[in-house]
C-alpha cells in the first residue's frame, strides 16, 4: 500500500471511513474489518465523535487495542451530538470534545483532528488557538478541517499565529459525480500544501457497480429507497458507460473511481467504508491501476 504525506504524518492512500461502525454494522465484524485494514497496509481509519451517536470511536478505539501504534486515528468534532454537546468550535468546546472522543478511542493522542464544518459563530482565528493548545500537550498531532470553501481556507490560513498549528486537511465531498471542487479547492490546496481527503468518493455507491440501469437496487442497500437526480436516466446510463469502459480494461467500476481520484496529487487518501474484510481487500486492491491520459480523457468525456 503506498502512502502520502498529510502534514507530519504518511497515511495509506487508502483510509477506511468509519460512519457505518455503531450503525450499518454489526459490532462483533468491527474487529474483523480494523484488523484486515492494517493487514492490507491500510493505517488511515476516519471517524467522528457524532458517527454512530459516539459508538464509532468507541469500537474502533476497542478494535485498534494492541494496535494503536500501527494506526493513524483521525475523528471530527463540531456537529452536534446532544444539547449537552450542543456542536460548534468555540475553545471551551473543543477541549470537552477532545478529552470526550481521547477517552471513547482509549488512546491519550489523536492524530488528526478535524472540524467537522465551520462554525459561523466563533472567529476561525479562536479556534486555530485552542487547537493549537491541543498539538502542544500532545493531544493531538495535526489539525484539519472539513466542509470548508476556498475562501473559509483562505481565512484560515490568513488567521495562524507564527509557529503555531494550521489546518493540514480539508475533507469534502468528491467524486466523478461531484467535480466542484477541482475549479477552486483542489488547487488552492496545492498552493497551501494542504492535503486533499475526498469523502463520498463512489458517490454513495454509485461507483461501485452496485447500482445497474433497468434493475431495482439491491435490499440493504444505501440508495434502495433513493428517488430524483442520483439514480436518474442520465447517472444510470454514465454508470453504464463507465462499466464497459473499465471492463474493458481489466477493471471494474470501484477500481475505476478510486484510481481516478488519486491522479490528482492534492490528494492524501481516498476514504471509504467497508464491512466486510472482503471489501476491505477490494478497497486496498483498487488503486493498483495507473491511469493514462488518453484513459482519463475517455472517462471525462463519458461523464460530460
Amino acid at each position: 500500500m503506498q502512502t502520502r504525506a498529510l502534514g507530519s504524518l504518511q497515511v495509506s492512500l487508502v483510509g477506511l471511513g468509519t460512519n457505518n461502525f455503531g450503525r450499518r454494522m454489526a459490532d462483533e465484524a468491527v474487529s474483523s474489518v480494523v484488523h484486515a485494514c492494517l493487514d492490507e497496509g491500510i493505517n488511515f481509519f476516519d471517524t467522528a465523535d457524532i458517527y454512530g451517536g459516539t459508538r464509532s470511536e468507541e469500537l474502533l478505539g476497542a478494535a485498534l487495542a494492541g494496535r494503536r501504534q500501527e494506526a493513524i486515528i483521525a475523528t471530527k468534532f463540531g456537529v452536534k451530538i446532544s444539547d449537552e454537546r450542543p456542536g460548534g468550535a468555540s475553545p471551551a468546546y473543543i477541549r470537552q470534545a477532545a478529552e470526550d472522543s481521547l477517552r471513547r478511542l482509549n488512546t491519550d493522542y489523536i492524530d488528526l483532528y478535524q472540524l467537522h464544518t465551520p462554525d459561523e459563530n466563533t472567529p476561525i482565528a479562536d479556534t486555530l488557538a485552542a487547537l493549537d493548545e491541543l498539538v502542544k500537550a500532545g493531544k493531538v498531532r495535526e489539525i484539519g478541517c472539513s466542509n470548508f470553501s476556498v475562501a473559509q481556507l483562505q481565512e484560515a490560513e490568513a488567521a495562524v499565529k507564527q509557529g503555531a498549528a494550521r489546518f493540514v486537511s480539508v475533507q469534502n465531498d468528491y467524486s466523478l459525480f461531484n467535480r466542484k471542487d477541482e475549479a477552486d479547492v483542489l488547487p488552492e490546496c496545492i498552493r497551501l500544501g494542504i492535503g486533499y481527503l475526498p469523502y463520498f468518493p463512489l458517490a454513495n455507491g454509485l461507483l461501485t457497480g452496485k447500482y445497474r440501469k433497468g434493475q431495482p437496487a439491491p435490499d440493504g442497500t444505501r440508495l434502495k429507497n433513493a428517488k430524483g437526480e442520483l439514480l436518474s436516466d442520465e447517472n444510470l446510463d454514465k454508470v453504464e458507460a463507465l462499466i464497459r469502459f473499465a471492463e474493458g480494461k481489466g477493471h471494474t467500476i470501484l477500481e475505476l473511481a478510486f484510481s481516478w481520484l488519486i491522479v490528482q496529487s492534492a490528494i492524501s487518501s481516498v476514504i471509504a467504508g467497508a464491512t466486510s474484510a472482503e471489501q476491505v481487500r477490494a478497497n486496498a486492491a483498487s488503486v493498483n491501476w495507473q491511469l493514462t491520459q488518453e484513459e482519463l480523457a475517455e472517462i471525462n468525456a463519458i461523464m460530460a
